[in-house]
């Protein structure tokens, strides 16, 4: 049965309120009525947790600090990294639309200037990769400014898992959706829906004309005269999917947001829509702790981190994708434990007051990382000796000791002989951050000898699903035999992703989510059906 048809009709309905917005806007801005339904009471989705880096290559705020990029050196590094896992054709697309859109951002004041901050690309190396990076960043906003919006906007994850104040200043990802809200609710042709799920795509004569969605408990119908924009992140709280789709991740390890759970792909597949990888995710590791989802974890200090053989498995310092992804492999391959991982330090890293400053959360909750606490809770093992904590979690004395006693000759002379720790311009950012000290010659390799010692949990976190509906180069969505679904539009996490298996930089999921939201709109705008 059909909902109640609403009174209101609009030219295009999207689906999801993260980095989609932006498309929203772009539609808006161009005269077209816009809907943006949203599940939860928030605005902002993933988005707004995270910290808002915009992976765009060649776009004018790179440009103004002196970075040397554009389409043809980006084009080389995603085909060098990316092969066959998306097609060329959307890849372009998305280099193409990254300049334009920034430029379209800029000029409008709610936006501001985008600022580059140097975050090295995550494969170092690679043709046209720039250890410097190319990820830009929206300026901090006064939530003042937000006016009657502000308890629209998604609070930062902090704030959800420790309760800690908000504070006056939006940053990161709350920063980047407030001047969206503000800018496509300013244009006068702008509509937001919170507490509104999506049920089900109507489709007519073979095309998508609007949407089911419940809406205080009814079921509503919104009609959408030029398309709908899918935007709504991925599935990663949907436990029955992630068991089926990705067996060994945890949906109670993600970073991502509560009401991500895969309505819109389902949606999508019910009207025969192609998917592609969605046996994927952006990957990080999370260190376990008490009461709360495991903590995004970008990287170590000092430390290993061994399996459950006691052995050192990999460059602990990889970017964190990567990193996870490693996590993944190692522990399909191998009937040895990987995951959860034992993350193996010593008194060095607790008295090291900045050594947990490379974590997204750390700087808005002070002292989060309490000793004692960790303990009591069972997530952090403490012991004298490190035959001691071998005991403690259960892995080979003999070889807990060797692998640290191995890794200490590697810090001593510099050099990671075995996984290559310390070499790449990532590893020693996150050094930067942390403010490292160590005695030996490579700041990112500490010697493991200051007791007491310690083993923390990491498990695989993500920030998200990234497997999801195929589209075609105007982020339309297409069909099991490559035709499009006319009226229907992806992007963001419900869409398969332009970077394929990799995590080209940081911020590639907001650059590319805002990138085909804009394509998308940009399409409608143009008659869309």
């Amino acid at each position: 049965m059909s909902g109640q048809e609403t009174d209101d009709a609009y030219d295009v309905i999207v689906v999801g309120s993260g980095a989609g917005l932006v498309g929203a806007y772009a539609a808006a801005s161009r005269g077209l009525r816009t809907l943006v339904i949203e599940k939860t009471e928030y605005v902002g989705g993933t988005t707004a947790y995270s910290g808002a880096g915009i992976w765009l290559p060649g776009n004018a705020a790179e440009l103004r600090a002196g970075v040397e990029d554009g389409p043809d050196l980006a084009r080389a590094y995603l085909d060098a990294i990316v092969g066959d896992d998306s097609p060329a054709a959307v890849r372009e697309a998305f280099l193409q639309a990254g300049p334009r859109l920034i430029d379209e951002l800029e000029a409008n004041p709610r936006f501001d200037r985008f600022v580059w901050q140097g975050v090295p690309d995550y494969f170092a190396g690679r043709p046209g990769s720039l250890p410097q990076g190319r990820t830009v960043f929206p300026q901090n906003l006064d939530r003042a400014e937000l006016g009657d919006l502000e308890p629209l906007v998604r609070r930062p994850l902090w704030t959800e898992r420790w309760g800690v104040d908000p504070g006056t200043v939006l940053v990161g990802g709350q920063a980047l959706i407030a001047r969206a809200l503000l800018a496509f609710t300013e244009t006068g042709n702008g509509t937001v829906l919170t507490n509104t799920a999506l049920e089900r795509l109507l489709v007519e004569d073979g095309a998508v004309v609007g949407v089911e969605a419940v809406r205080e408990g009814e079921l509503v119908t919104f009609r959408a005269g030029r398309g709908v924009l899918l935007a709504a992140g991925g599935y990663e709280r949907n436990g029955t999917l992630r068991e089926r789709l990705q067996p060994g991740v945890d949906d109670e390890w993600t970073q991502g947001c509560e009401g991500n759970t895969g309505d819109a792909l389902t949606a999508g597949i019910a009207v025969g829509a192609a998917t592609d990888l969605l046996d994927e995710s952006w990957y990080a590791p999370g260190l376990v702790v008490p009461r709360t989802r495991p903590v995004f974890y970008t990287s170590v200090w000092s430390g290993i981190w061994v399996n459950a053989d006691g052995r050192r498995y990999m460059n602990e310092r990889l970017p964190y994708d990567r990193a996870g992804h490693e996590m993944l492999r190692a522990q399909r391959a191998s009937d040895v434990q990987h995951i959860p991982t034992h993350w193996v330090f010593d008194q060095r890293q607790l008295d090291n007051e900045r050594a947990f400053a490379g974590l997204p959360v750390a700087p808005q909750v002070p002292g989060w990382f309490d000793v004692d606490e960790f303990v009591e809770a069972g997530v952090l093992q403490r012991a004298g000796t490190l035959e001691e904590l071998a005991a403690l979690i259960g892995v080979p004395e003999g070889a807990l000791t060797e692998s640290v006693e191995r890794f200490n000759g590697y810090a001593r002379e510099g050099k990671d002989a075995e996984f290559g720790r310390g070499e790449d311009p990532w590893d020693l950012m996150i050094t930067g951050m942390a403010g490292a000290h160590t005695d030996g010659p490579n700041p990112c390799l500490g010697v493991i000898d200051k007791p007491p010692f310690y083993a923390a949990t990491i498990v695989l976190s993500d920030l998200g699903t990234k497997g999801g509906l195929r589209t075609d180069d105007h982020a339309r969505v297409l069909r099991t035999d490559g035709s499009v679904i006319a009226g229907l539009y992806a992007s963001g996490n419900t869409m398969a992703p332009m970077s394929g298996r990799v995590y080209p930089g940081a911020g590639a999921p907001v650059g590319s989510s805002m990138a085909f939201s804009y394509i998308a709109a940009l399409d409608m705008a143009d008659g869309g059906r």
